[in-house]
């Protein structure tokens, strides 16, 4: 054969592959992200999480054609892989699909594994089986605390991230890697783009780093790391990141950033929330009147995405990357609301008051009247005053009445968090979401209702009306029926309150008319003294 028939054959064989993945990417992008996910195999990991049970009902409820959802969950002692399922289906938020689509339940298949074993601790029937027929990874497991130490934060975030990565490049049918990252992994850039951003240090070398060190190492060596990231948090994010940009050309790698994740807008339920991290926590101290003052711009943007609207969007992206054969590319996505339906800390706080004083909470140490404060020294001061001091003043009556005291601690926890959280309340980003609303345009009518994540839906009222019910009902399970006898104590707490600031101002007036009259005297005294003086001076000089 001459070289000239060799180049044609060449020439041929590449058109024909070329034309294939044409075809095979027009089809993906043409087809409904129901109809993309149809017979596909997926993996989660993360899914007993707060955004991990969303995705796994979704993927339930709208893409009921999808072969299986393979989930990475951790064995428990003396609970069978039977029982252990069981259990996390019959989680409030899988009702809808129990009730309708209770034969898809059987799609998940439970894998046990943790995050934090060497290859992820997979038997090697699991592993084979995943290397099989997997065709779809959402990697959403991470160690949320902003306040958890380096060593925790990099073995879960970094290393677990690392152990996925290994786990993916044996998957023979691999289409989509989608990484959960967030938009706040990049904290120093004041404009956050949907680009690559280089990590501070070198992921693996601080992998190994903090496997090598010791703990007290590690805490004076940490703030130099940090390179003024605000936390352990948002560094392994960011290290993160740059470790799966790495894999560029191995798999087809998608990163989502979404910004701060809340309740659910619509489904399962709206309102639904799970634990006590980051806006809910607040919702809930406030609340419970024991957070009077918190550090906050109120003219600064608050940016948060509800859950379901981010898991739709991290679906969708799972379709995008689907249809993108070229593994070279790395696509980004920042799932941020504060570009398109801007709303501030302030409005936030006047509109989520008035909501709570008409769906208050049944427990309540005193009446929920906080405030922002934009001023620092202004707030610490009203720390000390509205927070440690009513602390320490109740804990000295449990003292005296033989109880065990714990407002103290209570609001030293707080003051812990208030701490952490305020750095992202008194700064402003600006997110750039070109990809993300590209993406959304480009599905159809069908797709955009079943899983909308347009921002700009977002009704704010409405939303927080739900948030505020949601957490009622969901995290401090406090029944709907209990409204009523809610709000009669909020108005013992309102009248208290007032009777206490009364009770104060008058305290203050007396104290001001007492000083005032010490004063008064003091001058007087001092003004008799110096005529006293100024006419025994007189006396002497005429005699």
């Amino acid at each position: 054969m001459d070289d000239e028939q060799q180049r044609s054959m060449a020439t041929t064989v590449v058109q024909r592959e070329m034309m294939a993945t044409t075809t095979t990417t027009t089809i993906a992008a043409a087809a409904g992200i129901a109809e993309s996910y149809a017979g596909r195999s997926i993996f989660i990991t993360g899914a007993t999480g707060f955004m991990g049970k969303i995705m796994v009902e979704k993927l339930l409820r709208d893409c009921g054609e999808l072969r299986c959802i393979y989930l990475l969950i951790r064995a428990k002692k003396g609970v069978d892989p039977a029982q252990r399922k069981e259990e996390y289906v019959k989680n409030i938020v899988f009702d809808h699909v129990r009730e309708r689509y209770s034969e898809r339940l059987g799609k998940i298949r439970l894998i046990r594994g943790d995050i934090l074993s060497p290859g992820l601790g997979l038997s090697d029937d699991d592993r084979r089986e995943l290397t099989e027929n997997v065709e779809l990874v959402f990697h959403c497991a991470a160690n949320v605390r902003f306040d958890q130490h380096i060593r925790q934060a990099v073995d879960i975030n970094l290393n677990g991230t690392i152990r996925v990565l290994g786990l993916a490049e044996q998957m023979r049918r691999l289409v989509s890697f989608v990484h959960v990252s967030t938009a706040y992994c990049q904290c120093n850039e004041a404009v956050l783009e949907e680009k690559h951003y280089p990590a501070p240090q070198n992921p693996e070398g601080i992998s190994k780093m903090v496997g090598l060190l010791d703990d007290d190492l590690l805490d004076i060596i940490t703030p130099r790391l940090l390179n003024n990231l605000p936390n352990t948090y948002a560094y392994t994010k960011a290290l993160t990141e740059d470790m799966v940009y790495q894999y560029r050309g191995k798999l087809p790698i998608a990163i989502a950033r979404p910004s701060i994740v809340t309740a659910a807008m619509k489904e399962p339920l709206p309102g639904w929330g799970e634990g006590t991290n980051g806006p809910t926590g607040l919702l809930i101290g406030a609340g419970r009147g024991v957070i009077r003052s918190m550090h906050c711009n109120g003219e600064y943007l608050a940016d948060f995405m509800p859950v379901d609207v981010t898991m739709n969007a991290i679906i969708a992206i799972g379709t995008e990357r689907m249809a993108n054969a070229r593994k070279e590319d790395v696509m980004y996505y920042n799932l941020t609301s504060s570009a398109d339906n801007p709303i501030s800390w302030g409005e936030v706080l006047e509109m989520g008051r008035g909501i709570l004083n008409q769906n208050p909470f049944c427990f309540a140490l005193w009446y929920p009247d906080g405030s922002i404060k934009s001023n620092y020294l202004y707030h610490l001061l009203c720390v000390v005053l509205f927070h440690y001091l009513p602390a320490y003043l109740i804990d000295f009556l449990m003292v005296l009445l033989r109880r065990k005291p714990f407002l103290v601690k209570v609001q030293k926890r707080i003051s812990a968090g208030l701490t952490i959280l305020q750095y992202y309340t008194t700064k402003e980003w600006v997110f750039r979401c070109d990809n993300t609303k590209s993406l959304y345009q480009r599905l159809s009518p069908d797709d955009r209702k079943r899983f909308y994540f347009d921002v700009n839906e977002i009704n704010y009222k409405t939303y927080l009306y739900d948030f505020i019910l949601g957490a009622r009902q969901y995290i401090l399970k406090e029944a709907p029926e209990t409204l009523p006898k809610a709000r009669k104590l909020l108005r013992k707490l309102y009248i208290m309150d007032k009777i206490v600031q009364i009770g104060l101002y008058l305290c203050g007036l007396w104290l001001a008319w007492t000083y005032l009259e010490v004063v008064t005297g003091s001058i007087q005294f001092v003004f008799d003294t110096a005529i006293e003086s100024l006419r025994g001076t007189t006396v002497r000089q005429g005699l």
